[in-house]
């Protein structure tokens, strides 16, 4: 099985201040992102043509609006978005998709799946025993009946 680090996500109330920090301290810049049902930004290091270089993921919450997010990536407490707890996730490509659900199955970890057709990825998406949320992202071809 190959893996490699993707990309890491944080969740924040201030979408605009998190985005000049990445951009003024790390010099990323906000780059293409797919039309998910919640606001963000990504936030690439180098081409935009190539979202391998989106290597952080801002995650906007709207208080007024979180239907979106909540369904997609689940809810998160408010309180909890200090320190680590602001980081929502951590990603990997991977390749293997069959195997890795038949070995998720049989050691009893649930798993919440998605498909970007945007990116032709399809994600799984588990809970370490800490809550912290690990993304595995396979090409949207192992998924069976993909278009990709």
């Amino acid at each position: 099985m190959g893996l490699t680090l993707n990309h890491f996500s944080i969740r924040t109330l201030d979408l605009e201040a998190t985005r000049d920090f990445y951009e003024r301290v790390l010099q990323l810049t906000v780059g293409p992102r797919p039309p998910f049902p919640f606001p963000g930004l990504w936030m690439y290091r180098g081409d935009h043509g190539d979202y391998q270089n989106a290597v952080v993921h801002i995650i906007g919450m709207d208080p007024d609006d979180p239907v979106g997010l909540r369904k997609y990536l689940g809810d998160r407490d408010v309180s909890s978005l200090r320190g680590s707890g602001a980081v929502d996730h951590v990603a990997f490509f991977a390749t293997g998709l069959a195997q890795m659900r038949a070995h998720l199955q049989s050691q009893g970890i649930e798993v919440r799946e998605r498909t970007v057709p945007a990116l032709g990825l399809h994600q799984l998406f588990l809970d370490d025993p800490n809550g912290v949320v690990v993304e595995l992202n396979y090409p949207a071809s192992e998924h069976p009946g993909s278009a990709a």
